[in-house]
C-alpha cells in the first residue's frame, strides 16, 4: 500500500477535438483510437492546460 500524498492524480477528460491520424515508428499511419466526446484519463502533469473564456483545456 502506497500513501495517499504518493500517489499522483489522475484527471478525467471528455475529447472535444482529436486528429485524424498519428504516424508510428516507420512512418505508417495509424488512425486515432478516440472520438469526439469519448471519456480519457490524463496524469496530473499530463500535457499543457490552457484557459480559454474562464473554461481549462489540456493539450496532449
Amino acid at each position: 500500500m502506497l500513501p495517499e500524498k504518493s500517489q499522483g492524480k489522475v484527471l478525467q477528460a471528455a475529447g472535444i477535438a482529436i486528429g485524424q491520424s498519428l504516424k508510428g515508428k516507420g512512418g505508417e499511419i495509424q488512425p486515432v483510437g478516440l472520438k469526439v466526446g469519448d471519456k480519457c484519463l490524463l496524469p496530473e502533469y499530463g500535457g499543457i492546460g490552457v484557459v480559454l473564456d474562464d473554461v481549462e483545456y489540456f493539450l496532449t
